[in-house]
């Protein structure tokens, strides 16, 4: 091998190195980011707990009519998530409901026997 042709292979590996090293640094500042976003949704998240615990020990607990008992604990876990502002009906399952509104579809899932 020539000696311009090692140079010219040395000149390569240098390149590269120097792309690796910039994806590198671009890769660990997104890292940054993520884990700073991460800490932060994790604090938010524990102050919403808290700020949920005594609103929890507020609530009365759910007393089932005779004709409900039969119902269990899915149903209680559905009204639940219903009363804390979500939908429970197969059309919006899941999403939040825009200010507290009731959706007719949840309320007749919910009292169906």
């Amino acid at each position: 091998m020539d000696k311009k042709a090692i140079f010219t292979r040395v000149s390569s590996m240098e390149e590269r190195i120097s792309e690796l090293h910039d994806e590198l640094k671009e890769l660990k500042e997104q890292l940054a980011y993520l884990i700073e976003e991460n800490h932060g949704l994790h604090v938010e998240n524990e102050h919403l707990r808290k700020r949920l615990e005594p609103e929890e020990q507020k609530r009365p607990p759910m007393r089932k009519a005779p004709s409900e008992q039969l119902v269990g604990e899915g149903h209680e876990n559905l009204a639940r998530l219903y009363q804390e502002g979500f939908h429970i009906c197969n059309t919006h399952y899941g999403s939040i409901r825009p200010d507290g509104d009731d959706c007719l579809f949840c309320l007749s899932f919910l009292h169906q026997k």
